[in-house]
């Protein structure tokens, strides 16, 4: 087995999950077990500086320059935590070797099974190692991939002093999946001039656009009263929250949308008669459809108020992150060029392309960093079928080591 796969296989075990709900920083103290192990692993190969944030939960390290020419520090960040859409507890990861590219059973018991039919790209994939899901929990891919490739890398870079580099910061983030990855990120510990997340998909994928993300919370207040004499007193707060979505646009969901057509995506809704409560993801790589986005969410609010009464429906909507192209295209395209030439150097196509969601590297990048997006190997994030190609992460291993040694000061 090789070490990145190795690595990986050790990073899955550790039951990471955020939540979203906490009102703590980080959401979720058990992302400190994963913290302390990689703190250890990265002075056990040689990082000395290798320093975790006892209070927030970050980690950090460097490996020092061996070229005095390259006089850059580059910078390497993945995040720690896993998505609470499904479980991050107790996965039992299980190797598929040369697949053929039928239908994978995950779990016969429950008959849970994945194939080509629901998902193509499976068949990008024939001959190759798979790591997949039992299907009771997610894989843990989205980001340990991420983590795994990069500690892989920072271990070979170590030992191979011959191979000169500038200076190689490198982070371990929480939280990233909910949206506060870089709160409390130190950029002054961290040190780099710009950096890479490795927090992306297939094999080849380059990425310096994201959406434009915000969340909503729609809540209505409704009036209960018994059934039998609700004529004219009745407010039924849950008929108007159905009412609320069948206002928005129904071709503009994630499941009618690519590229860089944006969306409002309802991610979870509850109530009765008396309260109802929908809370929506908005999305848009354009800053301007963005923004439309968020007052067709506020003036649905107010239709609905001047119908049913001021104060029935409220909108509460915050926004989370920004695209980077804004702060990337400027100044700091010579990171996605050295990305493309080190996909080329070892036969791999680069692909250029849009986040269909978001990174730390887009809040970075607002703060100063400019961060790019470069892909982790993974596939189906945040659910049962999520899956990853052992191939893939033991390539982008051997990128990440090129733009290790890249020297971005010429």
């Amino acid at each position: 087995m090789s070490e990145v796969i190795e690595k990986f296989l050790r990073y899955v075990s550790v039951h990471t999950t955020s939540d979203d709900e906490s009102q703590t920083s980080p959401s979720t103290a058990r992302q400190f077990d994963l913290a302390r192990m990689l703190q250890k692993e990265m002075l056990e190969m040689g990082i000395e500086d290798a320093y975790l944030d006892e209070k927030y939960c970050y980690v950090y390290g460097h490996i020092p320059a061996n070229d005095p020419e390259n006089t850059k520090t580059l910078g390497f960040i993945s995040h720690m935590d896993t998505a609470p859409d499904a479980s991050g507890k107790d996965i039992k990861p299980r190797r598929i070797e040369n697949y053929d590219g039928s239908e994978i059973i995950l779990n016969k018991e429950k008959d849970i099974k994945m194939s080509p039919v629901d998902f193509p790209e499976l068949l990008d994939y024939k001959g190759k190692t798979l790591i997949v899901t039992d299907g009771t929990t997610l894989l843990g891919s989205d980001d340990k991939s991420g983590i795994a490739e990069i500690m892989t890398m920072a271990s070979e870079i170590i030992n191979h002093p011959e191979r000169k580099h500038g200076r190689i910061a490198i982070a371990f983030t929480p939280d990233e999946e909910i949206g506060v990855g870089t709160a409390h990120f130190d950029l002054e510990r961290f040190g780099a001039d710009f950096a890479y997340t490795v927090d992306g998909g297939a094999l080849g994928e380059i990425e310096f656009e994201n959406f434009n993300a915000a969340a909503a919370v729609i809540k209505v207040a409704g009036r209960n009263v018994h059934p039998g004499e609700a004529k004219n007193k009745m407010v039924n707060a849950a008929s108007i929250a159905m009412e609320f979505e069948k206002m928005l646009p129904q071709n503009e969901k994630p499941e009618y949308t690519e590229g860089y057509e944006g969306f409002i995506h309802l991610i979870s809704m509850e109530g009765n008669t008396s309260e109802a409560k929908l809370q929506y993801i908005v999305r848009d790589h354009d800053r301007a459809k963005f923004e439309a986005k968020k007052e067709l969410l506020k003036s649905v609010a107010s239709f609905l108020n001047q119908k049913y009464g001021e104060g029935r429906v409220t909108a509460d909507i915050s926004d989370t992150y920004y695209n980077m192209r804004e702060k990337v295209e400027p100044d700091y395209m010579f990171l996605v060029d050295g990305a493309v030439e080190a996909f080329k150097k070892l036969d791999v196509v680069p692909k250029v392309v849009p986040i269909r969601g978001g990174t730390d590297g887009a809040a970075l990048s607002y703060k100063g960093l400019p961060c790019p997006n470069l892909c982790a190997g993974g596939h189906n994030f945040h659910g049962i079928y999520e899956y990853v190609c052992v191939e893939s992460m033991e390539k982008i291993t051997e990128m990440l080591g090129l733009l290790a040694c890249c020297n971005f000061a010429k």
